[in-house]
């Protein structure tokens, strides 16, 4: 990998400049998020893990993407709107990005890169997903939307979860816990 995960340039929701190094120090969990998902509800839970966690330093990082069946076609400032109004979120949220395919955001490459294989939610998202008549996504790619790369305060991608792994698992929180505990 070029250069560090924590240099990649981003953008955030407000159009000013960011990188993950504007955490550092922090345990981040990095979600490509949706507006009209059927786990857009998830928003909740990531709130709620943001609110109880970030005083011991998590930091939840929302990254709205349009990969998935057209579910995030607001443009940044509708969908901070929609995410305030709907889900009260206070965590930061970022512009736009693609995280599959060839046109994919540098930070997803590397997050892919990093771990390739998510751990699941106990049903298999991907048979689920061709049971809706969806393609899905061929491994490594982020499978869906809200998918989790928890990165630990060193700057290292600790874990990759499903999709459909809600943000109160004990896996999920575990592991976030761990990171936070080093």
């Amino acid at each position: 990998m070029g250069e560090s995960i924590e240099q990649i340039p981003l953008q955030r929701i407000d159009g000013s400049a960011a990188k993950l190094a504007d955490y550092g120090g922090s345990v981040r969990l990095v979600v490509n998020v949706a507006s009209k998902c059927g786990l857009t509800p998830q928003y909740e839970g990531l709130e709620k893990l943001y609110t109880q966690y970030r005083g011991d330093g998590l930091v939840v990082l929302g990254f709205p993407a349009n990969d998935f069946a057209g579910q995030e076609p607001g443009t940044n400032d509708e969908i901070a709107s929609f995410c305030q109004l709907n889900y009260s979120v206070d965590f930061p949220m970022f512009s736009k990005v693609v995280a599959t395919g060839e046109d994919r955001h540098p930070l997803y490459s590397a997050l892919i890169t990093a771990q390739p294989k998510a751990v699941e939610a106990g049903e298999d998202m991907r048979e689920k997903l061709k049971g809706y008549g969806i393609t899905p996504t061929e491994e490594p790619e982020v499978l869906w939307n809200f998918e989790k790369f928890l990165i630990g305060r060193d700057g290292k991608v600790a874990a990759r979860f499903a999709p459909n792994m809600a943000p109160d698992d004990p896996k999920l929180v575990s592991a976030i816990e761990a990171e936070l505990a080093k």
